[in-house]
């Protein structure tokens, strides 16, 4: 499958019908990977596809990053691995998520564990975790568009982080290959 290339709008009914035939590689769960670059649709895609989804749930990377400093690391990577685990042994997620507004994790989150897992944001398409995924989704969006939506969403306090952020994650992708290993390549020009 890796390599479809087309625009959400286009191929997102093409996704839906998709999903319902794929095969669980995580415990009882079938999970799902929307990732790309800041600001190209990638929680409004992640939005749509659980909206029709009956028992999903979703977890955001910017839950699990702790502030600027602790973005696209091993702590990343380690905090998916965990969870995936307990989705696959244990039947549950469990997870403490990062309050930005605070600058500290939040209350833990529990909960069983989802006929339909969909983990959104820019980290979620690694290698590391690669083996449990069902659907790997990649949204694309020109830097300078992506970069007006992530500030107009966000506010003008995250432009001065934004540029390194910009830089960690497409080194990130690079290194991953996380956008020719996606089964599906969408255009996020049309979205918001």
């Amino acid at each position: 499958m890796a390599g479809n290339v087309g625009y959400v709008n286009q191929n997102l009914h093409k996704i839906l019908e998709l999903i319902p035939k794929l095969e669980p590689k995580c415990g009882n769960s079938v999970v799902i990977t929307v990732d790309g670059p800041s600001g190209s649709g990638k929680t409004t895609l992640a939005k749509e596809i659980s909206a029709v989804l009956d028992l999903s749930y979703t977890v955001h990377m910017d839950d699990l990053y702790e502030g600027w400093e602790s973005t696209l690391t091993p702590k990343l990577t380690g905090k998916l691995s965990e969870i995936l685990m307990q989705v696959k042994i244990e039947n549950r997620i469990r997870f403490a998520p990062y309050s930005w507004l605070e600058s500290r994790l939040a209350a833990e989150i529990q909960s069983p564990a989802p006929k339909y897992l969909i983990l959104e944001g820019v980290g979620s398409g690694q290698s590391a975790i690669r083996s449990y995924v069902s659907l790997a989704l990649w949204i694309e969006v020109l830097p300078g568009i992506g970069l007006e939506r992530v500030i107009k969403r966000d506010g003008p306090a995250v432009a001065a982080f934004m540029p390194d952020f910009i830089l960690q994650a497409d080194a990130h992708f690079e290194k991953e290959g996380t956008k020719k290993s996606a089964d599906y390549r969408l255009s996020g020009q049309g979205t918001v």
